[in-house]
């Protein structure tokens, strides 16, 4: 635990710096993959796992389920992993606990938890989610990590949930209701609009973050707009799996394997895990 501990100031401390960018693995390779390019720390995608895992993504998995795979990835790198535990598995506050303190035993010093109820387009109400994430903090001190970074993820604007002139209010009013139940930052996915980033980043007491695709915005930036974290989701799985799909269509269609010429040095990634 003191080690776990060690990495959970680490990556607080990270959180300090003008930005944090953390590139998603969703598997053990992945995750030394991403190590080895230079990355502080490194956040998980629950969709990435899902896909690797044969189930879809939106909340497919179980509590146990996600827990392994987190603790395979923390076992596969020495930097502060994030896990995204999608919903906390479970509506209740007692459910979240349980996830935060079984994803903590499994490595994480780091946890990302939406709004957005399992198998709907639908949120919990910020009182409702607030009360959530107040056990997720409550679980992290109990569990001996308080300095576990919760990160809340609201899907407001990803899900396009209510008015579009009434949205950026909502985000506010939840930004401030978890920031009063001990969370660290808010994560806004679909919002990536420097203009409101910029009125967004002014008005929320705590910092935030957000969710990076091809033609977004760059890493400078969002920080320009006072964001404060990046992620990129389930991207990079999906240019791994892109990788393949164009691979194995070039073996079946031209017999070539022309599509394979940039892949990773067998050496250097199997030296990853020896």
């Amino acid at each position: 635990m003191e080690s776990l501990q060690d990495k959970a100031k680490v990556f607080r401390a990270l959180h300090g710096e003008p930005m944090v960018v953390l590139p998603n693995a969703w598997d053990a390779g992945s995750a030394a993959v991403i190590e080895h390019a230079g990355a502080k720390a490194i956040a998980t995608t629950s969709g990435g796992v899902s896909w690797a895992l044969g189930r879809g993504d939106g909340q497919g998995l179980t509590r146990a389920e996600m827990t392994e795979a987190v603790r395979r990835i923390a076992s596969a790198v020495s930097v502060p992993v994030s896990a995204d535990v999608e919903g906390g598995y479970g509506p209740g506050p007692a459910d979240v606990a349980t996830t935060v303190t079984e994803i903590i035993g499994a490595g994480a010093v780091g946890v990302n938890l939406e709004d957005s109820r399992a198998g709907t387009l639908s949120l919990f109400s910020s009182a409702e989610q607030a009360a959530r994430l107040k056990a997720a903090r409550e679980a992290a001190v109990a569990a001996g990590l308080p300095d576990l970074w919760l990160n809340a993820r609201t899907d407001v604007y990803l899900f396009g949930v209510g008015e579009p002139s009434g949205r950026f209010d909502d985000v506010v009013t939840r930004a401030r209701a978890y920031a009063e139940a001990g969370v660290d930052s808010i994560f806004v996915p679909g919002l990536v609009d420097l203009a409101v980033l910029r009125e967004l980043t002014a008005a929320s007491p705590i910092p935030v973050a957000v969710m990076a695709w091809p033609g977004a915005p760059s890493v400078s930036e969002f920080a320009a707009a006072g964001v404060r974290r990046v992620t990129v989701g389930t991207a990079l799985a999906q240019g791994a799996y892109a990788v393949a799909l164009r691979a194995a269509q070039e073996m079946l269609g031209e017999g070539k394997y022309d599509e394979l010429g940039a892949g990773v040095d067998f050496g250097t990634l199997n030296g990853l895990f020896t």
